[in-house]
């Protein structure tokens, strides 16, 4: 995706930027309707008077400040309720929700048109014609306010919910995971070396910035490497911290002096900021996941019940992300002279069930979960993808037999091991769970 897209989608995910488009119709509605009147060639059937449309217009306007400014005060404490029961990582798609944005929008246009209505009504611009016009769109504004109404009450029972915004962050993590299975390497070559392997000759592009890579503009990189018949190994993916002099590319036989305003170019591809994003960086949203279940497993929250649904939600991301490996089939790099490296499959599985196997090493239930569904991916998928799955399985059960207090849960988590490892049917255990 080139850069201005990428900012594009970032900036239509601002509240503001709703807020301003809809608000800028309300205004325009209650200012079309003075102007109609002189392209509306025929008598209107009835006449509506200045005090009707007056007052519908003043209800209009005051109800919709104060529901807009309730609803604000319902989101505040949302956003303050996932912080502090889900995780912070999490409240950025609450805030990016498009409904609660229309929403308010539809408030604060609705706000703004009855109170353009009533200036531009009591001024008398307004002829008969004019008035049956604002009537008619009083009404069709008022329609709109009620659906807006009814949908907000109903989103209003899940907003903030940690099960609503744990399916957020799992559906914001499968749309990277796809993406990512549709260009696994953001569209270029694959690269599996590094500077020191093969690279000895490339010049290295570095920042001066610090923060999380969080866009990789491929188109622009391409460029470059077609106008000066260079190949380049990216370095700095999404997600990756950088610092200065963190190399963010290398570029193959060197750079010349004539290449100052180009490797600017290079640089202005990454784009960088104080927080990782979900976008171009599925590890983001699989680490946002395990976070959740490492929170609800604190003795503050002390609710391993979440902590189980979270393993069960990696372990339908990485499970898709083992079935589109395997049917990837032949790739076509769309950019061929831009090397970049594949995502770890031991950093993805160690992102999804590292922390959960770690803050819930002594409880039995946990751990019998997670070697439930580690043995289950180790079913799935190529050699690596099997191979990461059983790291992880072992590095689980290690830390559980240093935590777990009884011998009887140890026996019971070591049976469940001995069995999957030796390739026998899973029989039900007595008193687990799933």
């Amino acid at each position: 995706m080139p850069r201005w897209r990428w900012l594009m989608a970032q900036m239509t995910r601002r509240l503001w930027v709703r807020a301003t488009l809809i608000g800028a119709l309300g205004i325009l509605a209650a200012i079309l309707a003075a102007v109609a009147e002189r392209y509306i060639p025929w008598d209107m059937p009835g006449s509506i008077g200045a005090d009707a449309v007056d007052s519908i217009l003043s209800i209009i306007a005051s109800s919709m400040l104060a529901v807009t400014t309730f609803s604000l005060s319902i989101m505040v404490s949302a956003y303050g309720s996932a912080t502090n029961n889900v995780t912070p990582r999490a409240t950025k798609l609450l805030i990016e929700d498009r409904l609660t944005q229309t929403v308010l929008s539809t408030f604060i246009g609705s706000f703004l048109f009855g109170i353009v209505g009533l200036i531009v009504l009591r001024t008398g611009a307004y002829g008969e014609r004019g008035r049956v016009v604002l009537f008619v769109v009083t009404i069709a504004v008022i329609a709109l306010v009620v659906i807006s109404l009814l949908r907000w009450i109903d989103h209003l029972t899940r907003l903030g919910r940690v099960g609503e915004t744990t399916d957020r962050v799992e559906e914001a993590t499968r749309d990277a995971l796809e993406i990512r299975l549709g260009q696994p390497y953001l569209g270029g070559t694959p690269f599996r070396g590094t500077a020191e392997h093969g690279l000895r000759s490339s010049f290295a592009v570095t920042t001066e910035r610090i923060g999380y890579i969080q866009h990789v503009d491929m188109p622009a990189l391409a460029r470059f490497c077609e106008a000066h018949d260079r190949d380049m190994y990216v370095n700095a993916v999404p997600g990756t911290f950088v610092y200065p002099h963190t190399p963010l590319v290398w570029i193959e036989d060197g750079a010349s002096k004539d290449m100052g305003a180009a490797l600017d170019a290079v640089k202005n591809a990454f784009s960088i900021g104080d927080e990782r994003s979900f976008d171009q960086d599925p590890r983001f949203g699989l680490a946002v996941m395990s976070e959740i279940g490492s929170r609800a497993l604190s003795p503050a929250t002390n609710d391993p019940g979440t902590a189980i649904d979270v393993i069960g939600r990696n372990t339908r991301l990485l499970s898709l992300w083992s079935a589109g490996r395997r049917d990837g089939g032949d790739y076509e790099p769309d950019y061929p002279r831009v090397h970049v490296p594949p995502l770890d499959t031991d950093d993805l599985f160690e992102d999804a069930f590292m922390l959960m196997a770690r803050d819930g090493a002594g409880l039995i239930e946990v751990q019998l979960r997670i070697q439930k569904a580690l043995f289950a991916l180790a079913r799935m998928g190529d050699a690596a993808f099997k191979a990461a799955a059983l790291k992880q399985a072992g590095l689980a059960f290690d830390r559980a037999q240093a935590a777990l207090v009884m011998d009887a849960d140890k026996e019971r988590l070591s049976d469940l091991v001995r069995r999957h490892s030796e390739g026998a049917s899973p029989r039900p255990l007595r008193g687990s769970s799933g």
